[in-house]
């Protein structure tokens, strides 16, 4: 394996420290997939620095011209606190001809938008919940012939932010008090979505043209009576009581050959018209009936040792340093 000069991206706020002393909480630690990225990579001998931006890119300029990488590891998630000016830094980068991990930002741009994706998915016959938008500043319109129960999300963000047991609503009250909230106190637009009971299940896919896939990942509420009406929360990802209240976990799915077949059709097809490439994370939900339904798409998602991406990449035999020498570009 050939040592590679390589700029790690992430956020100002996200830089991890260069010593860390005693265990790591790794739930409640915000820094811990660049904490993962740049260990694992100096280990595997790599020359690593790291620019973390918030919405300076003349630091970034100033690192290339200095440092000459081969590449950039991209962990950026938004720049100028904006989750959708992401693909604006790839951009850039493609216009120096710097070569980058991750998504393109063609694929960012479309993924990160939950509606635009969605009509994707549609017009190409791919099963995703049906929607509605609700814009921040104007007034409310709910259609009559709208059918509950309906989850309520902020139509750009991620990380289940903005997600809570109250997001998913089963009448026009609760409906209306959940959009105010987003736009009001998140200062987001909304998308409703009718709310798919049943199975949650995540895909991790890595590759450009020929596509390889993980191992499907399931999450599990192993202490309530309705698992399939649970939800991602906030409080589920990050709250560690929270978590072992509700019996949280996930892990690798048992699915009949017949549906992981469906599954992993759907996922591959999904992530090809969003025009996606690098690796991503497709998130389902699989109804009573076995319908699929993809919830929304992931390019360049969470990639800490611990996180469903590597946990599934690891049970489809790939080690993490295997993992993230399989996203440097060549």
């Amino acid at each position: 394996m050939s040592k590679k000069r390589i700029i790690l991206l992430v956020h100002k706020d996200l830089i991890p420290p260069e010593k860390v002393e005693g265990n790591l909480n790794r739930t409640e630690t915000p820094w811990i997939t660049e904490h993962d990225v740049y260990k694992t990579l100096k280990k595997m001998g790599h020359e690593v620095k790291i620019v973390g931006l918030i919405n300076q890119i003349e630091k970034l300029i100033d690192m290339i011209k200095d440092f000459n990488p081969h590449c950039v590891f991209n962990l950026l998630e938004e720049f100028d606190y904006d989750t959708q000016s992401d693909y604006k830094v790839i951009a850039l980068l493609d216009m120096l001809n710097i070569k980058y991990t991750g998504c393109n930002p063609k694929g960012l741009l479309l993924a990160r938008d939950k509606a635009l994706s969605k009509k994707i998915l549609k017009h190409h016959k791919i099963g995703t919940p049906n929607f509605l938008t609700l814009k921040k500043n104007k007034k409310i319109k709910i259609p009559k012939a709208i059918k509950y129960p309906l989850i309520v999300k902020c139509l750009f963000e991620e990380a289940s932010y903005g997600i809570a047991k109250a997001s998913v609503v089963h009448s026009e009250d609760k409906l209306i008090e959940r959009v105010k909230y987003i736009h009001e106190k998140l200062d987001q637009d909304v998308i409703l979505e009718d709310f798919i009971a049943g199975r949650e299940i995540y895909v991790g896919v890595v590759g450009n043209i020929k596509l390889t896939n993980f191992t499907p990942w399931e999450l599990k509420f192993k202490n309530v009576e309705e698992p399939e009406k649970e939800i991602y929360s906030q409080q589920a990802k990050w709250n560690e009581k929270y978590r072992k209240r509700k019996g949280i976990d996930s892990k690798a799915a048992v699915l009949d050959k017949e549906l992981e077949k469906r599954i992993i059709k759907t996922v591959k097809k999904t992530y090809q018209v969003l025009n996606l490439n690098g690796y991503a994370r497709i998130d389902l939900r699989i109804n009573q009936e076995g319908k699929i339904f993809v919830l929304e798409a992931n390019p360049n998602p969470n990639i800490a040792k611990d996180d469903e991406f590597a946990q599934s990449a690891l049970k489809s035999g790939v080690k993490y340093e295997d993992l993230l020498h399989s996203l440097l570009p060549s």
